[in-house]
């Protein structure tokens, strides 16, 4: 595969003892899954938003009726 990128591989180095082929694919079965679960986990989803909402102007506070306009306070 000249030139071509391959897929992303976890790397697993034994340190000690002698596992079995089983055992390993045992371990990269449960690791792959965990990982799979956490990258899915930690995606933020952003809202999207329509040109429409972004082009609105937002609404006005509502008129305060408890303070007197100018010189007529009723």
């Amino acid at each position: 595969m000249t030139g071509e990128q391959q897929p992303e591989q976890p790397l697993l180095d034994v340190v000690r003892g002698a596992p079995t082929e089983e055992e390993l694919a045992a371990l990269i079965a449960v690791v792959t899954d965990a990982y799979a679960r956490e990258a899915a986990g930690a995606v933020v989803r952003e809202e999207r938003v329509s040109a429409w909402t972004r082009t609105q102007r937002p609404l006005r506070a509502p008129l305060r009726r408890d303070i007197p306009w100018g010189r007529f306070s009723g």
